[in-house]
């Protein structure tokens, strides 16, 4: 007689074990993914020397630093320097992040994929605010 798999108990221990082995595996690469995101910072200047903006892994401005040359411009053109260099940052985010989530989920990954598109989306969203 031919038992299921999973009706013989050592057989189902074993797929228990390997079931168990593969949810662990991907709990450590989750949280190895969220470790490296969440330190993620990434700076970056407007194409005049005004402004360098510093943001976090979900666009979130953390820093902004002002060069002398603020001085000698309209403050409409400072405004637009800040709003520069924070979508330059926020480009670079999302290409940094797309890397890690490569190299830490693997290529092709789906559950990679789905956590680019979130990130993506809180990049994306962030410069509405």
């Amino acid at each position: 007689m031919v038992t299921e798999p999973l009706l013989d108990p050592d057989s189902s221990r074993e797929y228990l074990r390997d079931w168990k082995g593969r949810v662990d595996r991907a709990a450590a690469t989750a949280q190895a993914l969220s470790e490296r995101l969440e330190g993620l910072r990434i700076s970056a200047a407007d194409g005049n020397g005004l402004v360098e903006v510093t943001i976090d892994s979900s666009g979130v401005l953390v820093s902004v630093a002002f060069t002398e040359r603020i001085q000698r411009v309209a403050p409409e053109a400072v405004s637009r320097a800040v709003m520069t260099a924070l979508g330059i940052a926020r480009r670079e985010a999302a290409e940094i992040s797309r890397r890690i989530i490569d190299e830490t989920m693997g290529p092709g990954s789906t559950a990679g994929r789905v956590i680019e598109e979130q990130v993506l989306r809180q990049l994306r969203g962030t410069a509405d605010e």
